[in-house]
């Protein structure tokens, strides 16, 4: 991707509001910072000023395209510096169930590798602490570079978004006027109002994800994510720096670690009952045995997991919804951040790419703000879909006991595997999206 602020900035005057300081407000402030110098720009969030979000262990996936613009903005450094980040080499995805109509000894599996896509690595692993803290510590050195047109509101939530003549109010205790709202952070599926057609998809999978960490044998590889298809639902690992199973990482037995996402059915959950030996042993016999052996497992916390989309990107005519705030994902693709991000970039070259030199009319500044949006839903709707069909249709084809679910899955699997231009287009949109 290209970066937004790359070309020189004439733009008219122009006030955004950014609602939410996750990994996408954050990015989309600092990059219109830079892509357009003339504007006035805002950031909203209801947490306090002094929370230290660098301790945030959550995990997430990152593809190339991802970690390119993060180098571009300058923050990628601090966050390899902070040691928990980890480059991922190798994807391998495979089975649990054999598929009865393949015809290799072989069960299928897909396998790619950054060397033979020709890339440094497909993508990183980081926490969200590791991702957000040095974005934030940016937004506010520029912030505090250029106080008159780059604002911080932290410990400030905003309460009501409203159409105002032509421009946006936002109600945060004051009420203050903008010609742009970007909804950028919209929690977990759990906590979002479902919804309906044609506002949207909302689609409860009545599935969980028991996250947490593993440690690995010392012999197993490294920099390689696993995804695994079982009958109960995926289950992943990606690769995390070596150390122990501690919170601190430093107590207890050092090794290979990894990420776990362990997606179950909620009316037949294997996981729950079970005591840490037991999941271990569960474990080990999930995952591919390239993945090696699994030798600890940590306490696992669970969370519910389905389907939120808003149909239009674009509503109230100024008010603009990306990452988590426009589609909440199941994570057996582990792209819900990484679209997000490209709303940012598609957003940010929207905006740039269609102004006019002088906007000397409100009706001008209307005009091109409108075309602007267009041409940002526009851009966005084949990625978002196609991604949106196609984790759907993973999360949902394990909620049907049907054989011929997992046999069509395998058949898939062997499909990538073995047509090499196949596996070529999944590898370019794992990395950089559908586009």
């Amino acid at each position: 991707m290209t970066s937004a602020s790359t070309q020189q900035d004439v733009s008219p005057y122009l006030s955004m509001a950014i609602i939410g300081a996750g990994p996408a407000g954050l990015s989309l402030a600092l990059q219109a910072a830079s892509a357009l110098p003339s504007a006035r720009i805002t950031v909203f969030d209801a947490r306090p000023a002094d929370k230290d979000v660098s301790a945030d262990p959550r995990t997430l996936a990152l593809s190339l395209g991802t970690v390119q613009e993060l180098q571009r903005m300058g923050v990628w450094d601090a966050i390899q510096s902070s040691g928990q980040s980890t480059a991922i080499r190798q994807v391998h995805v495979s089975q649990l169930q054999p598929t009865v109509l393949w015809p290799g000894q072989a069960q299928p599996e897909v396998l790619i590798t950054a060397e033979e896509q020709g890339v440094p690595q497909l993508g990183a692993v980081v926490s969200y602490g590791a991702l957000v803290a040095p974005l934030q510590q940016k937004w506010l050195q520029a912030a505090d570079a250029a106080p008159q047109r780059l604002a911080m509101r932290f410990g400030t939530a905003v309460k009501a978004i409203k159409p105002c003549g032509g421009h946006v109010e936002i109600d945060a205790d004051i009420a203050e006027t903008f010609d742009l709202a970007v909804v950028a952070e919209g929690g977990v599926f759990s906590d979002q109002p479902k919804l309906s057609w044609p506002e949207g998809i909302s689609r409860d999978y009545q599935q969980s994800a028991w996250v947490g960490t593993v440690l690995l044998d010392a012999s197993s590889p490294t920099g390689v994510a696993y995804e695994r298809f079982t009958p109960s639902g995926p289950a992943a690992l990606l690769p995390l720096p070596a150390g122990s199973l501690s919170p601190d990482g430093q107590q207890g037995p050092v090794g290979p670690r990894a990420a776990l996402v362990w997606c179950v059915q909620q009316g037949d959950d294997p996981v729950k009952d079970l005591t840490d030996a037991q999941r271990l042993t569960v474990l080990n016999s999930l995952f591919h045995p390239k993945v090696g052996e699994i030798v600890g497992v940590s306490a696992l916390k669970n969370f519910p997991l389905g389907l939120n989309a808003h149909r239009r990107l674009v509503s109230d005519g100024h008010v603009v919804r990306i990452g988590n705030a426009a589609q909440t994902l199941h994570p057996v693709a582990g792209q819900g951040l990484n679209l997000g991000m490209r709303d940012v970039h598609e957003l940010l070259t929207a905006l740039r790419d269609t102004r006019p030199a002088v906007c000397a009319t409100p009706a001008d500044q209307a005009a091109w703000m409108a075309s602007a949006l267009r041409r940002f839903e526009r851009r966005r709707q084949p990625d978002r879909f196609a991604l949106l069909a196609t984790t759907d249709f993973l999360a949902r084809s394990f909620t049907y006991p049907a054989p011929i679910l997992a046999t069509v899955r395998g058949l898939g699997l062997g499909a990538v595997g073995m047509i090499s231009p196949l596996k070529r287009l999944i590898a370019r949109s794992m990395m950089f999206g559908w586009r």
